[in-house]
């Protein structure tokens, strides 16, 4: 991947330091959650940035340890490319994959490597995954899948991600780990996407559309059990993006105004909401070690503009409604919703 700079046409970064404490009151937690959660703490903005070029929408979507940032931005034609920006604030050249057709290609999962997971949409349209190392695209499908969408990626090269089994635009979520492939859906679901999996694999985190077409959060302990579902007070539909190594998640959630929040999750059951100032959309996608947030937010004319923050602390939290949990790691060879449903083929959330 090429670097370069800022160019004109992007917009200044904004240095912007927001001290917001996420909500009011402070419930106790469970296990080694407890102390953390008695900390005080705030989410800051940092800065904001767009891929350069005029009328870019720019959608971050994971940041590593050294601060670089993979994600996706959208141009005045809606053209959609991946990018990375790097920790000393330049861009790599938009990620394109070769196989791409249709000027559709994602960029999801980056680590401390600088391998770069995403996805495309290919000459059959349909989604089909690469990892992108050195400047060398290797493409990846999930053996037997119409569809395919690597959505994280650890420093081990576990990776994380959904898949189209049959064509039925439903998708199931899957891990590799060491080079062993275990796919899983929450009972019941329409879809369910892993969105990633941390170094040291005791979480995977995501979402699920239920039979209503609700979308919630969950995560997936190292025992293989499904927490779920994960969703705010007040949210219409919660979706967990990342995470780290101190079981720090971070997502999204709706209400029902249609204002769309930031959150902060604490497993098993506390939450923190962030909004950046003056938008009614906010999303945070991304989390390293060092509690450096990637995400976005909206402008009053729709564009969306990339957000690097920091939790200082821990912030607040207040408690989610009723967890349940099942079992339900199965086998990739087990057939799970085989027949076509309602919900079309819809991409993973950004």
């Amino acid at each position: 991947m090429s670097k370069h700079q800022h160019g004109n046409s992007i917009m200044k970064p904004k240095q912007i330091f927001i001290s917001i404490l996420a909500v009011l009151f402070v419930f106790p937690l469970m296990g080694t959650f407890a102390q953390q959660a008695a900390n005080s703490g705030s989410i800051e903005v940092i800065t904001t940035f767009d891929y350069p070029g005029t009328g870019n929408s720019t959608q971050p979507q994971k940041i590593n340890e050294r601060g670089d940032i993979v994600g996706i931005y959208i141009d005045s034609l809606g053209v959609q490319r991946g990018f990375v920006r790097f920790s000393d604030g330049s861009f790599s050249a938009p990620i394109v994959d070769p196989n791409d057709t249709v000027g559709f290609t994602h960029g999801r999962g980056i680590n401390n490597s600088r391998t770069v997971c995403g996805e495309y949409i290919g000459s059959d349209g349909n989604d089909h995954s690469y990892f992108l190392s050195g400047g060398t695209f290797t493409e990846y499908n999930v053996p037997g899948a119409i569809g395919t969408d690597v959505l994280g990626i650890n420093d081990a090269r576990d990776f994380a991600g959904g898949f189209d089994p049959d064509g039925s635009g439903i998708f199931q979520a899957f891990v590799s780990i060491g080079g062993t492939l275990t796919s899983f859906s929450v009972p019941d679901a329409l879809s369910t996407y892993a969105y990633e999996i941390n170094n040291l694999k005791q979480l995977v985190v995501g979402y699920y559309i239920d039979s209503s077409g609700i979308l919630h959060g969950y995560y997936r302990d190292a025992n293989g059990a499904l927490h779920f579902p994960i969703d705010p007070s007040g949210s219409v539909g919660t979706i967990l993006f990342g995470l780290n190594n101190r079981n720090w998640v971070v997502g999204r959630y709706p209400d029902s105004s249609g204002a769309i929040h930031g959150l902060f999750f604490l497993p098993p059951n506390q939450f923190a909401t962030f909004d950046y100032p003056g938008s009614t959309v906010t999303s945070l996608n991304g989390i390293n070690d060092q509690g450096i947030i990637c995400g976005r937010y909206r402008d009053a004319s729709g564009i969306y503009h990339g957000i690097i923050a920091r939790v200082t602390g821990t912030p607040p939290t207040n408690p989610a409604g009723t967890e349940m949990k099942a079992n339900a790691s199965r086998s990739l060879v087990t057939p799970l919703h085989p027949s076509p449903a309602a919900w079309g083929d819809a991409m993973p959330a950004r």
